[in-house]
């Protein structure tokens, strides 16, 4: 039994039967009744919360409080962050994740030691400052040997002076996203089957598979319409022309793995997605969240209290 009361700190308790198999007391001094147990610990059970998958409601059920109780002990939770290792090589994997039209957050995860170094929460959709937000931060506190992206316009060219991969599943996703699943034409389907390859071939074998592919197709891949009223023409099968192009402009940083092999540096962001999946996961989990708890939640999930940049 607790030799204080939990309300007036008084040792003047007597016990008081029992309440669902657990000792019930009450003080003397202030005459409050309560269930004499271990008073929960507000970052045990938000481990609960976020790690073990439960509900508030279900949590409440669990340790017969109510609702608001346990609401209350989870907005008592500390974020315990993970030490970080200054002045190391690092490997950026960068992407950005959305729950919502308007809100999601970018995340900057090392390949080598697998940490999360720097985040960003987003109002709109990540711009190309942001992303030179979190790379000045970063190589102000460690040694970037090597990065993976997604293909945003410019970001490559903004950073020269490090090898930047082009990830080889976005690439594969944008030429799913113009050919669709399912294309009708012939050249279609074979660039589609090519692009399936990319992750399981070597570079020399590919960009000749590619030539080869162009060869065959060129004829289709640049027929041009009937001249409209104004005499102007247009491309037939402008969508396989999408996929095409942006294959072939993104081929020299489709390879920068390969080229660099001594660097170790991946040839997707699926170190990434790894993050991401479980995350989202989480937030459905608990929908419905304000926005100020939906945050709370991922930072605890990254195990990093605040943005770096306001840490210092």
């Amino acid at each position: 039994m607790h030799k204080k009361c939990f309300f007036c700190g008084s040792k003047d308790l007597i016990k008081d039967g029992f309440e669902n198999g657990h000792q019930r007391v009450i003080c003397k001094s202030c005459g409050k009744r309560y269930i004499d147990n271990k008073r929960l610990d507000s970052n045990k059970l938000y481990h609960e919360y976020l790690e073990g998958k439960q509900t508030i409601q279900q949590l409440a059920k669990r340790h017969r409080l109510s609702s608001r109780t346990i609401s209350r002990y989870l907005e008592k939770h500390t974020i315990k962050t993970e030490l970080r290792q200054y002045g190391k090589d690092v490997i950026l994997l960068m992407d950005a994740v959305y729950t919502s039209k308007r809100f999601g957050v970018l995340v900057f995860k090392d390949s080598i030691s697998k940490a999360v170094l720097w985040y960003k929460f987003l109002t709109k959709h990540e711009t190309l400052k942001d992303y030179q937000e979190g790379i000045n931060y970063i190589r102000q506190h460690y040694n970037i040997i090597g990065c993976v992206c997604d293909g945003l316009r410019g970001l490559i060219q903004s950073f020269p002076e490090y090898p930047i991969q082009y990830c080889q599943f976005h690439q594969v996703k944008t030429i799913r996203y113009y050919l669709t699943l399912h294309p009708e034409s012939e050249a279609g389907i074979d660039l589609l089957q090519l692009s399936y390859n990319l992750t399981k071939t070597d570079k020399e074998s590919f960009i000749a598979d590619f030539e080869r592919w162009y060869a065959k197709h060129e004829s289709f891949i640049n027929e041009r319409s009937e001249p409209d009223k104004n005499g102007k023409t247009h491309y037939v099968h402008k969508r396989l022309r999408s996929a095409w192009l942006s294959l072939k402009r993104n081929m020299p940083y489709l390879w920068i793995w390969y080229d660099r092999k001594e660097l170790g540096i991946p040839n997707t962001n699926n170190g990434i997605e790894s993050v991401f999946a479980p995350l989202k996961t989480n937030l459905r989990l608990h929908n419905g969240m304000s926005l100020e708890h939906k945050k709370t939640l991922i930072r605890s999930f990254l195990k990093m209290s605040l943005p770096p940049e306001v840490e210092g």
